[in-house]
C-alpha cells in the first residue's frame, strides 16, 4: 500500500520518495528489459516490437526505434504511429511521456521528467518530483536536443539540433539554441 501511495505521487507530480525499495526494484527491472531490447538483433523488428508493447504504456503502428534506446520505467511512454527515434534514445519517463503521430527524432536525445530539489538535504534523502513531457503531431526534433521537465511541443514544430528545451514551444514554430528559442512562428502557412 505504501508504494502505491508514492508511484501515485510521482505521477501526480508530487514530491515523492525515490529511494523506496519498489523504485529500485523496478528501475533495476526495467534496465534487464532495456537490455534485452537493445540486444535483439536490429533486422529482427517483431521481436522488437513485442517487447516494447509489453512494457512501454503504448507503441503505435509503424514505429521505428533505432537501438540503443533507454527509459527508466516504460509503462509512462506513449508513442503514436509513425514515429521514428534515432540512435541513442534517452527518456526518463517518471511522468507521462506522450508523443503524437508522425513523429521524428533524431540521434543522440533526451527527454527528462525527473526533478530535484535545490536543498541538498532534501536531495540526498532521495527526494523527487516529475512534470509530463508532450509532443504534438507531426513534430521533427534534431539530433542532440535536451528537452526538460514540463515541456510541450505543439504541433507541427521543428527544434532545431543542440537545443536545450527548457519551455514549452507553440504549435507550428521553429525554435533552436541553449535556452531553446521560437525564431519563426507560422510553419507552413498555419496560424
Amino acid at each position: 500500500m505504501e508504494f502505491e501511495a508514492e508511484w501515485k505521487k510521482m505521477l501526480q507530480g508530487e514530491r515523492y520518495d525515490a529511494v523506496h525499495p519498489e523504485f529500485i526494484r523496478r528501475l533495476v527491472e526495467t534496465r534487464d528489459i532495456v537490455w534485452e531490447f537493445n540486444s535483439i538483433r536490429p533486422s529482427d523488428i517483431e521481436a522488437q516490437r513485442k517487447l516494447l508493447r509489453g512494457v512501454l504504456g503504448h507503441l503505435g503502428e509503424n514505429v521505428t526505434i533505432n537501438q540503443p534506446f533507454r527509459f527508466d520505467y516504460g509503462c509512462n511512454i506513449f508513442i503514436g504511429d509513425n514515429t521514428v527515434f534515432n540512435f541513442n534514445m534517452t527518456i526518463l519517463d517518471e511522468a507521462r511521456v506522450t508523443f503524437g503521430k508522425n513523429v521524428f527524432i533524431g540521434p543522440n536525445c533526451s527527454i527528462y521528467t525527473a526533478c530535484h530539489p535545490l536543498d541538498t538535504k532534501e536531495r540526498n534523502k532521495g527526494v523527487e518530483w516529475a512534470e509530463p513531457v508532450t509532443i504534438g503531431d507531426n513534430v521533427w526534433i534534431g539530433g542532440s536536443v535536451t528537452i526538460l521537465p514540463g515541456v510541450k511541443i505543439g504541433e507541427g514544430c521543428v527544434i532545431g539540433a543542440g537545443s536545450v528545451v527548457a519551455k514549452s514551444i507553440p504549435a507550428h514554430s521553429l525554435a533552436v539554441g541553449n535556452p531553446c528559442r521560437v525564431i519563426r512562428e507560422n510553419l507552413n502557412g498555419h496560424e
